[in-house]
């Protein structure tokens, strides 16, 4: 039994001896038969000549009798039982509500059981166990049947197979929140400083407006420090935001400097076309602020302060572009935070440039000054400290590059370095950027005209650019900041053409960002009129309104709007630039319609508030384009019932709290007037309710991106 059986081998010539026994030698002049590779090792080691000590002392077999071993008494003999039966049937079925134990969870660090060093958090529920990690362990046997006898062979056996040395373990790395944590940290650091600088940027806006007003002049200063932005986007900033990211990120990855040379004759080569193009705007600045708003071109008054101020800031687009390329420099870095914080000089410069323009002249209120009042030194020193802040900006990202081991060089060679691939990508880009613009100028052109068709304050393109301020902000904050810290990472996913990390990460952007998003854009439409009243109070009550009803107007379209930021971020990263600048073409072609349909059939009073609801609606149509593209470029999948559950369940917890926190406010401002002191209590109160309400709704319908919230937040805290 316990070595193969070898049957009759030994009756014929040629075979092994009797059946018992080792073969026997062959004799004279026979031919030593082939040896059979089943039997040659079945007798060196019987693993159970260890155990049955019988076997091994022939002796105490002969002695062993019935007298030393005495059958049982009658009546106790125990019947055997057969080997294999089935086991007894439970007495109560099996409780579904009953788990099984969740396994114990991996030590930290890189283990046997963990190859790739994830953490043992993202592991310890997915089912690891000892016999699928050992599954592919071949331990050397000593002869074919050896396995057959691993379990019962003891202590006490032949000497065992000598088993190989555990390597020494590997030192344990230092603990930390695994990646999720990281992107949590570097999206902390970025949205705090995106944060310090939207507030200071509104605090800019508020000096701004109140040093030149909501009319004309307010109109001409808006329109010439726009221009400037807008041509750089409309020339390499939408190829620096969105295509070179991946590309620094892949030379890092690939060039054997990391990248370092690809960043120099990058910089270089944005330097010397922004150069160009700063030179060419300049010159051409009459017909620019033409094509933005022939209302005010043809005001000789208004067109002289507009192309002056223009003439200021146009060299702005210089300096913007060399502290984006910067920027993106230190992102492909992993340093986040500055790009985010240096922006918060310029608006120091800029907030102290308007301080000292209304210490010297006075609000607008109390000078009404006007596009024909205005004196040149005014104009003058509003344009040197509009410029003066750019170079700050932008010269404050010089430490932060030495900080991270980067020099700048200026190199020239520019041809066959990947160079050429990155502009040809960025065309797309540019095109997309250009749609847009297209878009954005028509607006600017209506809401201009509409401004000064209805003769009141607050009805025109500066109150259309206030209060979009306040409704980008969150967005600016939240959604920029989390995409900022996953868009290398999704970059890295689809290099790898790994579709499914891609969606993980854009499906976790969007409902990370949704937490806050979805009940901030219903706070704009509930709470728009008291939040304008209080911030914009120096313009005058009337504009000041006028602003709160464009800001509710705006609203909810900060929802759709921050979705098309997500998802337009996987084509990037794909490097697919096309498609954004189709999807980008029928957004702003909505845009453009909607707001030309407002124009003529509203009054020109509520004409830029229905331009401003006709932002939100034209990135809804996009949303869905998008979002269906996206999702065939990933296989059909984009986690859309997770997202879309997660973005329904937010809304339904928002209306009745928008509802309740609204109602509260309108009625404060009813009550104590729409001054300062009411316009503040109802915004506090109407928040306390609107926050309330939602966070009660929300955790009765335990949405889990809120409770993850709540619970990250209590472990800061040490609760």
């Amino acid at each position: 039994m316990n070595a193969p059986y070898d049957g009759d081998r030994g009756q014929g010539a040629g075979g092994a001896g009797p059946s018992g026994g080792p073969p026997m030698p062959p004799g004279p002049g026979q031919v030593p038969p082939t040896p059979d590779p089943y039997l040659q090792d079945a007798y060196d080691r019987d693993p159970y000549l260890a155990q049955d000590l019988s076997v091994q002392d022939p002796v105490g077999e002969a002695l062993y009798d019935r007298a030393a071993h005495p059958p049982p008494p009658p009546g106790t003999y125990q019947q055997p039982q057969p080997l294999y039966q089935q086991p007894a049937a439970a007495q109560y079925p099996p409780d579904p509500r009953v788990w099984a134990q969740a396994p114990a969870p991996e030590p930290d660090g890189p283990s046997r059981h963990l190859p790739y060093g994830d953490t043992p958090a993202t592991t310890q529920f997915v089912g690891v166990d000892d016999l699928v990690s050992q599954a592919s362990r071949d331990d050397e046997q000593p002869d074919a049947f050896a396995h057959l006898f691993r379990d019962q062979e003891g202590p006490t056996g032949s000497a065992p197979v000598p088993a190989e040395p555990e390597p020494a373990p590997a030192p344990a790395p230092p603990k930390s929140g695994g990646r999720a944590s990281g992107i949590l940290k570097s999206s902390a650091l970025m949205a705090a400083g995106t944060l310090v600088s939207r507030l200071t940027g509104f605090v800019r806006t508020l000096v701004m407006t109140a040093a030149l007003g909501a009319a004309l002049l307010g109109d001409s200063f808006t329109i010439a420090y726009t221009l400037p932005t807008m041509i750089y986007i409309l020339t390499v900033g939408g190829g620096l935001n969105s295509v070179f990211v991946p590309q620094l990120v892949r030379s890092m990855k690939d060039d054997e400097d990391g990248g370092e040379a690809y960043a120099n004759r990058l910089l270089t080569l944005v330097m010397v076309a922004l150069g160009v193009i700063v030179a060419l705007a300049v010159l051409a600045s009459p017909w620019l602020i033409h094509m933005m708003s022939p209302t005010i071109a043809n005001d000789a008054a208004a067109n002289s302060v507009a192309v002056t101020f223009a003439r200021y800031c146009l060299p702005t687009i210089f300096f913007m572009g060399v502290h984006v390329v910067m920027g993106q420099i230190l992102n492909a870095r992993g340093k986040f935070g500055a790009m985010m914080w240096t922006p918060v000089l310029n608006n120091i410069v800029m907030i102290f440039t308007f301080g000292m323009f209304i210490w010297v002249y006075g609000t607008s209120a109390e000078s009404q000054m006007g596009v024909q009042t205005i004196p040149p030194e005014g104009v003058r020193l509003l344009g040197i400290g509009t410029l003066l802040g750019l170079v700050v900006q932008a010269l404050a990202m010089v430490p932060y590059l030495r900080e991270a081991g980067f020099r700048f060089r200026p190199r020239f060679d520019w041809k066959g370095h990947g160079l050429g691939k990155t502009v040809k990508l960025a065309k797309w880009t540019v095109l997309f950027v250009l749609a847009n613009q297209a878009g954005v100028i028509v607006v600017t052109q209506l809401a201009t005209s509409a401004g000064k068709l209805s003769g009141k304050d607050g009805t025109g393109f500066l109150a259309y650019s206030n209060a979009q301020l306040i409704w980008g902000m969150p967005q600016a904050i939240i959604t920029v900041s989390v995409m900022a810290a996953l868009l290398p990472r999704i970059s890295r996913a689809a290099h790898d053409d790994d579709p499914g990390a891609v969606r993980d990460d854009i499906s976790q952007g969007l409902r990370n960002s949704a937490v806050a998003i979805v009940p901030v854009a219903f706070s704009f439409l509930a709470l728009g009129l008291p939040m304008c009243t209080l911030l914009y109070a120096s313009a005058g009550t009337e504009a000041a309104r006028s602003m709160g009803f464009i800001l509710m107007a705006f609203g909810l379209g900060l929802i759709p709007y921050s979705v098309q930021y997500v998802v337009l971020r996987g084509f990037y990263a794909y490097e697919d630039t096309r498609t954004p600048f189709y999807n980008t073409v029928i957004v702003a072609a909505v845009n453009a319609a909607a707001s030309a349909l407002c124009y003529v059939v509203l009054p020109a009073r509520w004409a830029v508030v229905g331009m401003a609801a006709s932002y939100g609606l034209a990135y809804a149509v996009g949303v869905g384009i998008a979002w269906r593209r996206l999702r065939n470029r990933l296989g059909g999948d984009l986690d859309g019932s997770h997202v879309i559950r997660t973005y329904a369940r937010l809304c339904l917890a928002a209306i009745p709290a928008a509802v309740l926190g609204g109602g509260v406010s309108f009625a404060l401002l009813l009550g104590l007037g729409e001054g300062a002191f009411g316009s503040l209590t109802a915004l506090i109160c109407g928040g306390a309710v609107l926050l309330g309400v939602f966070f009660m709704a929300a955790k009765r319908m335990r949405i889990e991106e809120i409770n993850g919230m709540v619970g990250m937040v209590r472990g800061r805290l040490g609760r």
